[in-house]
């Protein structure tokens, strides 16, 4: 049975939301937060699989509970969020994006609406993005149940194994100017892109990365002193082509 959270400071908004998941979601058990605290709260002690959250302008501050959720340890921490507002704004879209937010569902919203959130964040699962500055599925696809044309980015067939490995090494970079500002977030990227990096390495089949990822990983389950944790992550950053330039670049952390 899936656990569903909706977090809304309003009760009849909360309870007509449930009334459509009952009506399209089968068996689902349904919990309701009133404020961004107590959804906070539960999200702690109900591990839920699916969260609904409003944001308004006026008190219930949806994104900041998304960036909480992502940021944090939880278990529940990249399982889909669909945020429901009446403030349909430029400024509330992207900001959602930017949070870690799945979808974007406009209120007043009609079952078609939810259904086709249900269907993006169940049938079309997205990339997850263990970064330090977001955290949360692959932007490029946000709100994806409004969109059924053509992709068109590069991007959309990437998954090239260069690609990838530009993209972790630029994180694992950030990452490591973090470690003093935001250490835990700055660990969990490593500890992530270490993972992305053994898997680039196997395609590739270069042992170099491999034994390089894998040893920065390992820094990531135990208490490995600072300076050893630089030393590993300045071999993976050996990986980094400058722009297409010969020549390795390195890292320097102080």
């Amino acid at each position: 049975m899936q656990r569903v959270l909706i977090v809304d400071p309003h009760p009849a908004a909360g309870r007509l939301l449930a009334d459509h998941l009952r009506h399209v979601g089968g068996h689902i058990q349904i919990f309701n937060a009133p404020t961004i605290e107590a959804g906070w709260g539960m999200a702690r002690t109900i591990d839920p699989m699916l969260f609904f959250v409003e944001h308004a302008s006026s008190g219930c501050d949806g994104l900041a509970l998304a960036r909480k959720i992502r940021r944090s340890d939880l278990a529940c921490r990249e399982n889909p969020i669909i945020m429901c507002t009446a403030e349909a704004t430029a400024e509330a879209i992207f900001g959602a994006r930017d949070a870690g937010i799945h979808e974007f569902m406009r209120k007043p919203f009609t079952i078609k609406d939810l259904e086709r959130r249900l269907e993006a964040v169940t049938l079309k699962p997205r990339d997850w993005v263990e970064a330090v500055q977001y955290v949360g599925p692959d932007r490029r696809r946000f709100n994806s149940a409004e969109y059924n044309g053509p992709r068109k980015r590069k991007a959309d067939a990437s998954g090239a194994p260069a690609a990838r490995l530009s993209q972790a090494l630029r994180i694992v970079k950030s990452a490591a100017q973090a470690l003093d500002s935001d250490p835990a977030q700055a660990r969990r990227a490593l500890a992530a892109q270490a993972v992305e990096l053994k898997k680039v390495g196997e395609t590739l089949k270069d042992a170099r990365l491999v034994e390089a990822a894998a040893a920065l990983g390992a820094c990531m389950t135990g208490g490995t002193a600072r300076v050893e944790l630089v030393k590993r992550i300045d071999v993976v950053m050996g990986f980094l082509i400058d722009d297409g330039k010969s020549g390795r670049a390195t890292l320097e952390v102080a």
